[in-house]
């Protein structure tokens, strides 16, 4: 495979090429594209050196796969050269998602749709690939209705930046300094902040609605109703879900932790609570819990965690990658 990563210093890209390193993916060539500000420096993979580029079409032609993980804005730009270069785009922003005839794809779920892509692969918002996941199974004894989730969103979500913030303001509030937002819009250190994205007409925020616009996308559902809050919580990566979800016909605790212990790429935890921090770094998407929701009797309560930098986003992408070369 010859693979190119647009956006390879920023942290998903960053995660992309480790991911493929440790898959031991038979790469023939590897090609990173940064900014301008960054051409010519290095970055490690597999023991030797890759020299970071700027986009070009020449240098984009050739390949078979170019992940993205860069802005909506980049990405739009971007899509016509890989386009051009005959590349399937496996794109990591928000751009294309809700695009028609562009396959939004967690492989463990719907990985069949990625099959159907016409250049052009999208991969969802973190929180929501990480909170389906969870429900997949659940919809497969009976079909989802209604989700209601509260998502507890890592600092590393917003980039390196959210990390520096985060960090930056621990030490200066420890040293009894004051401190100024710039990447949040209040204070993140010792703070929660329900406030994650561009604001709508309906009350909730644009992060907010990819919950329910994707979920119907993914899971097959055009009906399926979402209430969703985001909220972003001073740890500095992964990703946490209260979840309440509405089956059409009931579904046991039993019978749903037997379905989410036998679904891959999910660890079903009945010993212990998950927390972000005990599954950072890891690929799969542990989930705890389970117990019926006291207003509904369809309804299911649960608790999972996933890092959002590795299955909510490079992780994903990568297999996406690999789903195709698997099913070609």
């Amino acid at each position: 495979m010859k693979i190119g990563i647009l956006g390879a210093t920023g942290a998903v890209g960053r995660q992309m090429l480790e991911c493929i390193e440790e898959r031991q993916l038979p790469v023939e060539e590897l090609r990173v594209f940064a900014s301008e500000r960054s051409k010519g420096k290095k970055l490690p993979f597999a023991g030797q050196e890759l020299t970071l580029e700027v986009v070009s079409q020449e240098r984009l032609n050739g390949l078979d796969y170019v992940l993205g993980a860069v802005s909506n804005s980049l990405s739009k730009e971007y899509r016509p050269l890989v386009e051009k270069s005959g590349a399937v785009y496996i794109d990591n922003s928000s751009a294309f998602r809700q695009e028609d005839g562009v396959p939004l794809v967690v492989p463990e779920i719907n990985g069949q749709d990625a099959l159907d892509h016409h250049g052009v692969i999208a991969n969802p918002n973190c929180s929501t690939a990480i909170t389906l996941m969870a429900l997949a199974p659940i919809a497969k004894l009976s079909p989802i209705k209604a989700i209601n989730a509260c998502t507890y969103q890592a600092v590393s979500g917003a980039g390196m930046g959210g990390i520096s913030e985060l960090k930056d303001e621990v030490t200066a509030l420890t040293k009894g300094e004051s401190v100024e937002a710039k990447v949040f819009p209040a204070q993140i250190a010792f703070n929660v902040i329900a406030d994650i994205g561009s604001p709508l007409e309906n009350g909730y925020t644009t992060e907010e609605m990819k919950m329910q616009n994707e979920g119907r996308k993914i899971l097959h559902l055009p009906d399926l109703l979402v209430t969703c809050t985001c909220v972003r919580v001073p740890v500095y990566r992964s990703h946490s879900i209260a979840v309440t979800v509405v089956t059409e016909e009931p579904v046991s605790v039993e019978a749903a932790e037997n379905a989410i212990a036998a679904f891959d790429g999910d660890l079903l935890v009945t010993d212990y609570t998950p927390t972000p921090l005990e599954n950072s770094d890891k690929d799969i998407v542990q989930v705890g819990r389970l117990r019926r929701d006291l207003t509904n009797p369809n309804g299911l309560t649960l608790w999972c965690t996933g890092d959002q930098i590795r299955k909510g986003a490079a992780t994903n992408a990568v297999q996406i990658m690999e789903y195709l070369e698997n099913n070609k």
